[in-house]
Formats: C-alpha cells, structure tokens, sequence
C-alpha cells in the first residue's frame, strides 16, 4: 500500500521535556513550541496535565498552553491521565487530549501505580467527560513491543487494550515502542493481530530509538500502510527505563530526512524543525541525538581544496 503523504505529531514539548534534569523555563517552553508550530507542524503535542509532583517539569502545562501562539489549523495537544488532569487543560482551552494505557500489569504499576483496568475506567472517565465539550481524544498503549518487566509483549495482549480503547470511542491508537526494542519484523507481527480491528488511519507509531532502527521501524509501518508518527525534535526524550545513555524518541528530523528521499509529502521544513532544536539545545544543556541534526541538515557542498 503506497503511502504519498504522513502526518507528524510532534512530541518534543511534552514526551521529550518531561523527563530533563533541566528546569525549563516556561517562556522558553513557549517558544520552542512557537518554533515549531511556524515549522509547518499540524499537530504538536504542548505539554502534560499530570499531577506537579509526578512530572514536576510539566508543573507550568496551564500556563505553557495558554501563552503559546497558536496558528489557525494546528491541532495542540496535551496528555491527560485523569479527570483531575481533564479539568485543567479544560480550563486552559485544550481541546485536543491525549491518554495512555499500558499493554501490560508491571509497566502499568510501575509508570503510574494503577492496573490496566484502572487505567481503562480512568480512560473512560476522561472521555465521557470530554464529550460534552468536543475535545478529541487519542490514546498511547504503552511498551507494545517489549516491557522492561515482563520481556516481549504477545500481540493478542495489545489487541484487548486496544479494542477496550476503541470501544471506548478514541479518535486514534498510537502503539509505544517506550524502550525502543521493536525491529522492522516486530512491527509487521504486531500489526498483523491490530490492523483488522480498525482501519489503517486509526493507528498511530511512537518509535524511540534507544537500538537505532527508528528509522527501519517507520519503513516497516510505511510498507503497512501506516501514515501517522510521532517524533520528536532533536531526538529529544525517551524512557527511563530504557537504560542509562539510551536514545531518546525517533528524531523528527531524521524522520523528515527520510520522508523526503522517499518522495512522500508531510509539510513541515526541515531547516525550521532545526531551528527549534538549536534553540532549546542550551536549555536542556546536553547534545541531541538526532543524526541529521549533527550533520546540520541536508546535504550542502562546500568550497573544493585548492
């Protein structure tokens, strides 16, 4: 199935922020996210209305969503874990939720102490609460591919939380590879057991790169049919439990980069992404990972030696 064009959540605000030793600065939060929204980005997930003591580097979501600009057309999103969280991105004017759900037991008590099925009712909660105020919500199962905990993950296991969220009325699935173990014959596997459950556009692919085949794993879900990725600035992100000096979430401008040598449409400027990553490499205080991003972009020829 030809892919031509792939729409690109950007995570890198929320998902690649939230776990920094750094403090950042809420005004340096908005405009990194105002960075990327003149980038071409048409969806940006901003920030995590999760409790302060939890996530304290997302304790500023109320005022990051509120102060950033935004651009007619660009779906922010924002990830919401309960209807505690709810009813504060509501207050902010979120109107596009994001929520997660765990694919299994261990994970799920480690990342947040609750089971999957408490999880499912919080889930639940939130959508039903969110109905009335036309909020669009979309759900993450977390480690699809492999868990720190519980080694590799069966594809039937994925299949019963996706089919609870669905049922539950999400607008899209996004399948966590949260350490970064899935390869290219995982995604296929995986997919295999998911894809008759809801039409191709319903799903989407959060790749981390900790193992360095991001990049394969994406052309695996393009071979499927799949079309919508999250990534991240930078490389920016990743999990915990990934292991010390593991890579952080698939880079989006490594994922660009590969977008347009493969002729496939996605309306975002690569030199703007890397303009957003310059800008919050010195907040974050260390080097990103993203490969293209060291390389400084595109191919550029240089003077020959005389």
């Amino acid at each position: 199935m030809a892919v031509e064009r792939v729409r690109i959540v950007e995570v890198g605000p929320r998902d690649g922020l939230q776990n920094e030793a750094a403090q950042i600065p809420t005004d340096v939060k908005v405009h990194f996210i105002d960075l990327l929204s003149q980038a071409g980005f048409g969806w940006i997930e901003a920030t995590s209305f999760v409790h302060p003591k939890a996530v304290p580097r997302m304790a500023d979501a109320d005022d990051v969503f509120r102060q950033i600009q935004k651009r007619p057309g660009v779906r922010y999103a924002a990830l919401v874990p309960n209807p505690r969280g709810l009813d504060r991105a509501l207050a902010a004017g979120v109107t596009d939720l994001a929520l997660f759900v765990a694919a299994t037991e261990s994970f799920s008590r480690a990342n947040i102490n609750r089971s999957i099925e408490e999880s499912l009712a919080d889930a639940r909660s939130v959508i039903e609460q969110a109905k009335p105020h036309g909020a669009h919500v979309r759900a993450y199962i977390s480690v699809v591919f492999g868990c720190p905990y519980e080694g590799p993950v069966a594809p039937a296991a994925v299949r019963g939380v996706a089919e609870r969220l669905f049922a539950l009325g999400v607008e899209e699935v996004v399948l966590g590879d949260t350490i970064g173990v899935a390869t290219p014959g995982d995604v296929r596997r995986v997919m295999d057991t998911l894809l008759p459950l809801a039409d191709v556009d319903r799903w989407g692919m959060h790749f981390h790169d900790t193992r360095g085949i991001a990049v394969a794993n994406v052309m695996a879900s393009l071979d499927l049919g799949l079309s919508h990725f999250d990534s991240s600035a930078g490389g920016l992100g990743g999990c915990p439990f990934a292991g010390p000096g593991a890579a952080g979430n698939l880079a989006t401008e490594d994922l660009l980069y590969l977008l347009d040598g493969l002729g496939i449409e996605h309306g975002i400027n690569l030199d703007g992404v890397l303009e957003a990553s310059r800008y919050i490499v010195e907040a974050v205080g260390h080097p990103l990972t993203s490969k293209v991003y060291q390389a400084g972009g595109r191919l550029r020829t240089i003077p020959a030696p005389r």
